[in-house]
């Protein structure tokens, strides 16, 4: 069987007529997010045209992840038995079977570069054409230290500055005159090997990968708005085992970066501090123990302890690009650590910002349990999805579902 059908093919008979049209017939996306405390999987579809709405979602589903540290997937087996219980949840919510998804990557081995590169116009009119633009930045990643991207790959290529000649030029540089063409570029980059091992366990989920995306960026789709992301923000994912930040100016991202520490950091520091159960000391961090007695005052300072921790390695980040203090948008908190209690005025006391955490909207008329801004990496993954192949990118990043339309005009010739 082609390889374009792998898993559709126990959908064909019968079933083939209801799922061609159904694919047909609406602009469906599916995002799955695979973190580690939970995998999360969101099917939506574009509203009607014309209508300028968030996505509909038509099915979710989750599971608790398993196999998986720090966003690295150490035990495939259990990786696969978690994205199928996932996805056979969102498959029977929407009312379809789910084959096909945008997936997220995170984890440590997840960074950003920026270099610069440039090329000499070779056009006898000195016309800047789209080839030099792509030789360009073509010859800003050749600028990478080879230490840098030694068994890395590139998930997202973003430039961000342009000049001709020497001076900066707002825009695009297609159709401008110049001998010289220069670009500075940000590269969002994984290791290769746990990029791997994601596309294989997807694929024995029975999984088609359509594109896959640094969750960050997915995250800042649903959170973020335009407005913040033109005057700057750093928006902050505080997981269970990671802390991924993204920050922006003037609408594109300028900087990635993940911090090995989390939320489940917090639960340990509770447990070893009121000599608790992990358990106990979990439900004590997200506020859901009923009946507890415990200090008051040694809690906060233990939550805080830790916090203060995560912020600080936030400020040094900002530091380093020159940006501390200098974000008008300030930080957004998202994740599940963000629902902590007063999470928001110490990130604003510690890296002297605006802050707050990030409240998204899903939309109406959802089927399934979204609760809370932990789900925005899959919505935002759906969002991608359904604007794959338009002519301008969304927050730097363009995907081509070349995959699906290959599909689709295979499907037609068994249609009546």
């Amino acid at each position: 069987m082609n390889h374009e059908l792998r898993g559709y093919s126990s959908f064909v008979i019968p079933n083939s007529y209801f799922v061609i049209r159904l694919l047909m017939s609406k602009n469906i996306a599916v995002g799955i997010d695979i973190g580690t405390y939970q995998t999360r999987v969101v099917a939506a579809e574009s509203a009607e045209v014309g209508e300028r709405e968030l996505p509909k979602v038509v099915g979710v589903g989750f599971a608790e992840s398993r196999g998986l540290r720090h966003g690295y997937i150490l035990n495939q087996n259990d990786a696969v038995r978690s994205v199928k219980q996932a996805v056979a949840q969102a498959s029977k919510a929407a009312g379809f079977p789910i084959t096909r998804a945008v997936v997220s990557i995170g984890g440590i081995g997840l960074s950003s570069i920026t270099s610069s590169g440039n090329v000499v116009i070779t056009r006898a009119d000195s016309e800047i054409t789209e080839l030099d633009v792509k030789k360009a930045v073509e010859a800003s990643q050749q600028e990478i230290p080879a230490s840098v991207s030694l068994n890395r790959k590139v998930l997202h290529t973003v430039p961000l500055q342009f000049k001709v000649d020497g001076k900066v030029i707002l825009g695009k540089p297609e159709g401008m005159k110049g001998s010289k063409l220069e670009v500075r570029t940000l590269f969002i980059t994984c290791f290769e090997h746990h990029m791997n091992d994601l596309l294989e366990t997807l694929a024995e989920a029975g999984i088609e990968v359509e594109d896959l995306v640094a969750s960050p960026m997915a995250a800042s789709l649903v959170t973020l708005s335009k407005q913040q992301k033109m005057a700057g923000v750093v928006l902050a994912n505080i997981g269970s085992e990671t802390v991924s930040i993204v920050v922006f100016e003037n609408n594109l991202p300028i900087s990635l970066e993940i911090f090995p520490i989390g939320s489940n950091d917090i639960t340990n520091d509770i447990a070893l501090g009121l000599r608790v159960p992990l358990e106990e000391a979990e439900e004590i961090k997200r506020g859901t123990l009923i009946g507890g007695i415990y200090p008051r005052k040694k809690l906060e300072e233990i939550i805080e302890a830790r916090l203060s921790d995560i912020f600080e390695l936030i400020e040094a980040h900002l530091k380093k690009l020159g940006r501390n203090g200098l974000l008008p948008a300030g930080i957004v908190l998202t994740g599940g650590g963000s629902a902590i209690e007063t999470v928001d005025d110490l990130a604003k006391a510690t890296l002297r910002l605006p802050s707050r955490v990030a409240s998204v909207s899903f939309g109406d008329n959802i089927r399934g349990q979204i609760r809370d801004a932990s789900w925005s990496v899959a919505y935002g993954l759906c969002i991608l999805g359904l604007n794959a192949g338009e002519s301008e990118s969304v927050s730097g990043i363009k995907l081509v579902k070349q995959t699906r339309n290959n599909l689709l005009n295979f499907f037609r010739q068994f249609l009546p």
